[in-house]
């Protein structure tokens, strides 16, 4: 008589195949079949001598990507979401003080993680769309005195790419980090970590890198160093303890690496691939394909009568585009149409912009005229079929 009293599963037992579809919406984008076929090659230990040198590879593609010298740059093992936990539970203890730009929902997590670990939090708010000047931000660091100032460069919710010249400035003059997010922009907007002042800047996979999900770009200035590696108490996640991943990095100088967590060795391959993508292609060459998509979409948009909603051009993000929802119409309709008739996927707004817009994402490959015609086609054929309410 079997001790087995669960038994296997019948949807094991059927073949799954993955469907094929546009990915056009904020993201994952599609992954080009170059990276795929790179994911794929044969598993070797998260410490052989070839995996510490693709380690080292990715480590000098994510210097080139974010346009830095830092030495502490390395890619977490999970998606954006951990390399914000990472940046924000190494560089703050609990009582300090973190102050948040909030004109999307990035900046919304990034508070919650900070008041997670005992934090005092403090956050600038702006319409969603909009933007913050540096003379507001000046004002806001002198009034609250934080450690730590977080703000998006590639709002993805709202669809705004914020200015950073200048601000890296302020909040040195303020005694306080620059934290950026640039999981959205990286590779399709100019950035200059170096240039710009930014202390912690971090990216995801999944977006313009056009990797698949679950490794995260992050990148330590020595400003930030000197504060992370001398804190009074130890950081409240072991996993994401950037004294065990420097070393397992090789970015501590020590001559020995010390095992920490089993990597995700096809995940750095499919991640270094795409480094030597970006590479080949040229950076600057990347971040012009994806404004001049960007504005022939945007045309393209407003021939058809619909609005974008960012207002202010210079701060449309050029990887994913905002759509003022169409009046009268239902927008998860829309998205649920063309996701059936198109095999394409655009997404809804998320957090602020919830219910107002709709989202498309055109990032790396994705980003090219022809991928444009196909949005604006399946876009023409919604709003033909779609119910429309009197309005």
């Amino acid at each position: 008589m079997s001790s087995i009293t669960v038994p296997p599963p019948k949807c094991l037992q059927k073949t799954f195949v993955a469907p094929r579809r546009h990915m056009f919406g904020p993201g994952p984008s599609n992954v080009p079949p170059r990276i795929l076929a790179a994911g794929a090659e044969p598993i070797i230990g998260h410490m052989h001598p070839e995996m510490l040198e693709i380690m080292s590879d990715i480590k000098s593609g994510i210097q080139y990507a974010f346009q830095t010298q830092n030495n502490m740059t390395i890619a977490v093992s999970g998606t954006g979401h951990t390399a914000m936990e990472c940046a924000i539970f190494n560089a703050v203890e609990p009582g300090e003080g973190v102050l948040t730009a909030v004109n999307g929902i990035w900046g919304e997590r990034a508070a919650e993680m900070a008041e997670r670990i005992g934090a005092r939090v403090n956050s600038i708010v702006t319409t969603a769309g909009g933007y913050f000047t540096s003379e507001e931000i000046d004002r806001a660091l002198a009034k609250h005195k934080p450690v730590l100032f977080f703000l998006t460069h590639g709002e993805s919710s709202t669809g705004v790419v914020h200015p950073l010249d200048g601000i890296g400035d302020i909040c040195h003059k303020h005694n306080c980090l620059f934290l950026v997010d640039c999981v959205a922009s990286m590779g399709g907007a100019p950035l200059h970590m170096d240039k710009q002042g930014i202390d912690i800047l971090y990216s995801g996979s999944q977006k313009v890198l056009n990797a698949p999900p679950g490794t995260a770009p992050i990148s330590f200035s020595e400003r930030a160093c000197q504060k992370v590696f001398n804190r009074k108490t130890k950081p409240v996640s072991f996993f994401l303890d950037m004294t065990w991943l420097a070393n397992y990095w090789g970015c501590d100088g020590k001559p020995a690496r010390i095992y920490h967590h089993t990597a995700p060795v096809s995940a750095f391959y499919s991640l270094r691939e795409s480094l030597a993508i970006l590479a080949e292609q040229g950076l600057e060459n990347s971040w012009q394909r994806h404004k001049e998509v960007a504005e022939y979409f945007h045309e393209g948009l407003e021939n058809m009568g619909l609005k974008l909603f960012v207002k202010d051009k210079n701060a449309r993000l050029p990887t994913v585009t905002t759509i003022v929802a169409p009046p009268g119409y239902d927008w998860k309709e829309i998205t649920s149409y063309i996701m059936k008739n198109h095999n394409l996927e655009i997404s809804g707004g998320l957090g602020p912009s919830v219910g107002q817009v709709l989202r498309v994402g055109l990032m790396g490959g994705n980003s090219s005229k022809a991928s444009v015609d196909m949005v604006l086609e399946a876009l023409r054929d919604a709003l033909r079929y779609c119910h429309k309410s009197k309005v």
